[in-house]
């Protein structure tokens, strides 16, 4: 069941504040429309992948 806060809300704070699952959700979300993303999707994504990298990778967070 998809229970993380909406994008609206998680852009006002930083991506080291999001829940693991969150950053799950949308690096996946994002990922499967990456050719219709505009630059600050891009930018958006690339931030995820940082903050999910930071925390061990995807692999770490499922756990």
């Amino acid at each position: 069941m998809y229970n993380v806060r909406d994008m609206t809300e998680l852009l006002m704070m930083g991506k080291d504040d999001w829940k693991s699952e969150e950053l799950t959700h949308f690096h996946n979300s994002l990922t499967q429309i990456v050719p219709y993303l505009n630059q600050e999707g891009t930018t958006i994504l690339r931030e995820i992948n940082q903050e999910i990298t930071n925390r061990g990778g995807l692999n770490k967070m499922d756990h």
